[in-house]
């Protein structure tokens, strides 16, 4: 599974990374986070183009919690262009723990891979939290 990573969330994943690697968990699922200079979005575009490039491109988008200011906030545009067959953005509830608790690190692991291995049960379902 292909994961879009926010643009504030870079050296994030990469962490994360470290700790699929370290656990196991990628010898046995294929996951690989994408930043969006790597597909050729600006870290200034809108919640709206992000989510859609992720929807067009089966790809799940990895975030911390943005807001809901405006008309292309991403919560805005999950409500408004959300279906059932869409896949759910990712957020990390605490990415200050992500950072400096391995335990909080791994259970955000742990859930993101179950997501992903479950993928089909959580479409539609706009916006997880992590752990």
């Amino acid at each position: 599974m292909n994961i879009l990573v926010d643009h504030n969330l870079r050296g994030h994943s990469v962490i994360l990374a470290g700790s699929l690697v370290a656990s196991g968990w990628l010898d046995l699922i294929s996951i690989r986070f994408i930043l969006f200079e790597e597909v050729g979005l600006k870290d200034d575009s809108s919640d709206r183009i992000f989510w859609q490039y992720a929807q067009a491109n089966k790809m799940l988008l990895l975030t911390a919690n943005r807001s809901m200011k405006g008309k292309d906030s991403l919560e805005q545009v999950m409500r408004e262009e959300n279906t059932s067959t869409s896949l759910p953005v990712i957020t990390i509830a605490n990415i200050n723990r992500l950072l400096i608790e391995p335990n909080y690190r791994q259970r955000c692991v742990n859930r993101l891979v179950e997501i992903i291995v479950d993928i089909d049960y959580y479409r539609g379902a706009r916006r997880i939290f992590i752990p």
